[in-house]
């Protein structure tokens, strides 16, 4: 892949539009979709040309589109390009992979781990998967320049590629993606008949929660339809904790309001535990950033201004979250720096006008 050759990508969502806005400075993006409407969106996007009937064949065929439909368009790219090489960029792998048939040592599935809440080629951003993880699934019978060219496809857009079975991709992602794609659809789902005086007092931690519950609920559908073992295997085991969290509560109400605590105690325990496992920013142990917690007016442009003020001051902000409270006109940014770059910030910022709520401590 170090020289340009030209890549079909077939179904221009979220993940085929990002790649081709990623890809297109380097290579020749032809675009298929079966909404042509679609296809033309992601084109007029700068992701690439849609495919005409004089269109060369492809060196390589992204396949990107929904799981349900992804072997069926796998098959078809193997036969109607012979020379080609085809990949898949499905959510999920073991399904795909037992239906491939004919050409299937041209074929390696593969999956970004990437995406945003919202869908559509409308929601695509070429820089979508850098820094991200990109699964790798080779088979029995796949050919190793098969393998590589996946490989460095994921290395282009900026990801880092990681080789797994199907089988293990698909445990793997029920438990990193599936369900929490569905805990956070339950907890929102309680917030449908909620009165809305309670519904104004949401903070951060209800946005944090249900922030991916605004998903497509027919792709998530497809998504768990493709995966139901692996994800029914993890389902059962929230179960188990919700019931123990469940009696413990219903203890403290009929009993005594500490009788139950353990078990309250543990739920919280063992998530700190949990989270503290999620790797950092660029992969490996988490992280120990300082935050520092700055008040921004609500009007145009200070976000702005904060990132280019914190830049002039020499500090690289490793995350950022923004908080609004109900009908109040600043809202509060929670900017995450290396410890030693915190008291600089604070510093500077204080120097250029802004007011300074706190500096902690956290983990990312």
């Amino acid at each position: 892949m170090g020289r340009p050759v030209i890549i079909r990508i077939i179904g221009t969502g979220l993940l085929g539009t990002s790649l081709g806005l990623a890809l297109s400075p380097r290579h020749e993006i032809q675009l298929e979709d079966a909404s042509p409407m679609t296809a033309a969106l992601a084109q007029d996007l700068g992701a690439g040309t849609e495919v005409t009937d004089e269109s060369a064949a492809p060196d390589l065929v992204i396949v990107a589109t929904p799981p349900d439909v992804a072997a069926d368009t796998v098959n078809r790219a193997l036969t109607d390009f012979p020379d080609a090489l085809v990949t898949d960029v499905a959510s999920v792998k073991a399904i795909v992979l037992a239906e491939v048939g004919s050409g299937r040592e041209r074929y390696v599935g593969s999956h970004p781990m990437a995406g945003r809440e919202r869908s559509g080629a409308i929601a695509a951003d070429g820089d979508l998967f850098i820094g991200r993880p990109w699964v790798v699934v080779p088979h029995e019978t796949s050919r190793p320049d098969a393998v590589e060219t996946v490989k460095r496809i994921a290395m282009e857009v900026g990801g880092f590629p990681i080789e797994m079975s199907a089988a293990a991709h698909d445990s793997a992602v029920a438990r990193v993606s599936h369900v929490p794609q569905l805990m956070s659809s339950l907890v929102a789902a309680t917030l449908v008949d909620a009165p809305p005086s309670s519904l104004d007092l949401a903070g951060q931690g209800l946005r944090d929660v249900t922030r991916i519950a605004g998903s497509d609920p027919k792709l998530w559908s497809t998504i768990i339809a493709g995966n139901p073992s692996s994800v029914a295997d993890i389902l059962r085991e929230v179960r188990s904790r919700l019931d123990s969290l469940i009696d413990g509560v219903e203890t403290m109400a009929e009993q005594n309001a500490y009788t139950g605590v353990a078990s309250v105690a543990k739920v919280i325990s063992d998530g700190n535990i949990g989270v503290s496992r999620i790797p950092g920013k660029h992969g490996g142990a988490p992280v120990r950033y300082a935050t520092v917690y700055v008040l921004v007016p609500d009007k145009p442009g200070e976000l702005g201004r904060l990132f280019t003020e914190a830049g002039e001051i020499g500090v690289n902000i490793e995350d950022l979250t923004l908080e609004h409270s109900a009908a109040q006109p600043v809202g509060r940014a929670a900017i995450s720096v290396n410890p030693s770059r915190a008291k600089p910030l604070a510093d500077g910022l204080e120097e250029r006008g802004w007011t300074i709520a706190s500096v902690e401590m956290e983990e990312s």
